[in-house]
C-alpha cells in the first residue's frame, strides 16, 4: 500500500462490522441470560446455602468480567474476529452442559453441584465479547464517530439481559424447559457460523494478512481507519495500564456498568421485598430498568460525539446521585422509586457511552488493553456491589432496601470529582497520533 493508493482493498464496511460486532455481543451477553433461570431451581433441588447459591448465581458475571482483559487486549494483535468466535464457543458449551443436564437429570443431585457451577463459568464467557467489540469497532470508525458507533454497540447489545428476562419464562412455560434451551442453543450455533462467514477484521489487520505493506496516512485516507494497533496484547495491557486516565475510566465503569449489571440482578429481589409485588410485576419493573439504561447509551453517544465525552460523563454522574437520592428517601412510594430507577436509568445510560467515547481517545495506542482493563474491572461492580448493599439490609432491615442506594450517591459524588480533574488535564494536553505496529 502507498500514498497514491487511495482504493481500500479491505472486505467489508464500518457499518456491516459495526453490526456483526452487535449481533455477536447481544448473542453473549444473552447466554448468561439462560443461566439466570435456573438458579432458584437449583436451590431447592440442591439444598444450597446461601454462600453456595450466591457464588453459583456470580459465576457467569466473574467470568464475563475477568475474561474481558485478556481477550480485549488479543485484539490488538490479532483482530477482533477470533477472540469472539473463541469466547462464543464457550459459552456455547455453557448453555450445552445446562440442556444436557436437565435432560439426563430433571431432579439435579448435590454431587451435580461442580458440573453446574462450571457450565456457569462457560455461559458467562459471551458477555466478555462487549471488550472485543469495543476495539473491533473502534479500528473502522474515525475518532468523531466513534462515540455514536460504540453508542450502538454495547446500547443494542445490553439489551439481551432485559429483552431475555422478559422472553425466556414465556418460552419455558410454551415450550417446556428442555426444548427451550435447545431452541436457545441453536441459535447461538447459528449466531456463531454466521460471525464465521460475515465477520471482517478491520483494514489494518486484512492489509497485514494480505502481506502488503501498511502506510497509516494512506489507510486513513483510503479505508477511513485512523486508530492503529500498539502490537502484542501484553504490551497493550501494560501500555493502558501505566496511564493513570485508564484507572479514572474504570472507576466510572466500575459505577455505571458494574452497576447496571448489580441492579439488574438486585431490583428483582428489591421490588418483591421492600413493595410486596408480585414476580411478574418485578420483572417488568426490573426490566423498565434495564431497558431504558441499554436504549439511553445509544443517545448517549450521539451526545458524546457533539458535546464531548467528559461532559457527558459529569453530567451523567450527578443523575445519576440524584436517582440514589429519590431511591433513598423514597421509603415506601412506588411511585417516587419508579422515578429514581428511571434517572439510574439515564444517568448510567449515558455514562456508559461517554466512558467508552473517552477510551481510544486517552489510550489511541492501546485501544484494545484499555478496553479489557475499563470493560473487565469495571463490569467486576457487578460482582461486588450487590453484597455491600446487601449488609444495609443484614444491619437495618427491610428499610435497608432503600439505604443501599447510598452507595451509588456516595460513589457518583466522587466520580464527579474524578472527572473535573480529568477534563482540566484534557484541555492541558491533547492525545498523541497513535504509533504503527512494531513488527
Amino acid at each position: 500500500m502507498n500514498d497514491n493508493d487511495n482504493v481500500c482493498h479491505a472486505k467489508s464496511s464500518p457499518r456491516e462490522a459495526l453490526t456483526w460486532s452487535t449481533i455477536a455481543f447481544f448473542g453473549g451477553f444473552a447466554g448468561v441470560s439462560a443461566f439466570g433461570p435456573i438458579v432458584p431451581i437449583l436451590k431447592q433441588t440442591l439444598s444450597l446455602s446461601p454462600l453456595l447459591m450466591g457464588l453459583l448465581a456470580a459465576s457467569p458475571a466473574l467470568t464475563g468480567s475477568l475474561l474481558r482483559i485478556p481477550f480485549g487486549a488479543m485484539v490488538d494483535r490479532t483482530g477482533g474476529k477470533k477472540p469472539i468466535l473463541v469466547l462464543l464457543t464457550m459459552a456455547i458449551l455453557g448453555v450445552a452442559g445446562i440442556t444436557l443436564m436437565f435432560g439426563l437429570f430433571p431432579e439435579p443431585q448435590p454431587a451435580h453441584y461442580p458440573f453446574f457451577l462450571l457450565f456457569g463459568i462457560l455461559s458467562g464467557c459471551g458477555i466478555a465479547t462487549f471488550s472485543v467489540g469495543i476495539p473491533s469497532v473502534s479500528y473502522w470508525y474515525p475518532q468523531r464517530a466513534q462515540g455514536s458507533a460504540l453508542a450502538i454497540y454495547a446500547g443494542l447489545g445490553n439489551l439481551a439481559p432485559g429483552l431475555f428476562a422478559l422472553l425466556l419464562p414465556s418460552l419455558v412455560v410454551w415450550l417446556g424447559f428442555t426444548i427451550s434451551y435447545v431452541v436457545w442453543l441453536g441459535i447461538l450455533v447459528l449466531l456463531v457460523v454466521l460471525v464465521y462467514v460475515y465477520m471482517q477484521d478491520a483494514p489494518y489487520f486484512q492489509y497485514r494478512e494480505m502481506g502488503l505493506d501498511i502506510d497509516p496516512d494512506a489507510l486513513l485516507l483510503a479505508c477511513g481507519e485512523e486508530l492503529l494497533p500498539s502490537g502484542k496484547a501484553m504490551d497493550s495491557i501494560r501500555r493502558a495500564g501505566s496511564d493513570w486516565r485508564t484507572w479514572v475510566l474504570t472507576y466510572f465503569y466500575f459505577i455505571t456498568f458494574g452497576g447496571f449489571i448489580a441492579l439488574t440482578v438486585w431490583f428483582p429481589t428489591y421490588w418483591s421485598e421492600l413493595y410486596a409485588v408480585g414476580l411478574v410485576q418485578a420483572g417488568l419493573l426490573t426490566a423498565l430498568y434495564s431497558l431504558s439504561a441499554s436504549l439511553l447509551r445509544v443517545l448517549g453517544g450521539y451526545a458524546a460525539d457533539r458535546i464531548g465525552g467528559e461532559k457527558v460523563t459529569l453530567l451523567s454522574f450527578a443523575i445519576v446521585a440524584a436517582g440514589a437520592l429519590f431511591m433513598i428517601l423514597s421509603g415506601r412510594s412506588i411511585g417516587g422509586a419508579v422515578v429514581g430507577v428511571l434517572l439510574l436509568a439515564l444517568g448510567m445510560g449515558f455514562a456508559n457511552a461517554a466512558v467508552f467515547k473517552l477510551v481510544p481517545k486517552y489510550s489511541p495506542a492501546a485501544v484494545g488493553g484499555a478496553a479489557g482493563i475499563v470493560g473487565g474491572l469495571g463490569a467486576f461492580g457487578g460482582f461486588v456491589l450487590p453484597p455491600v448493599m446487601g449488609m444495609f439490609i443484614k444491619f437495618n432491615g427491610p428499610a435497608g432496601y432503600a439505604q443501599g442506594f447510598s452507595v451509588f450517591l456516595v460513589l457518583s459524588l466522587l466520580a464527579i470529582g474524578f472527572i473535573v480533574v480529568l477534563t482540566r488535564q484534557a484541555t492541558v494536553k491533547e492525545t498523541t497520533k497513535p504509533s504503527l505496529i512494531n513488527k
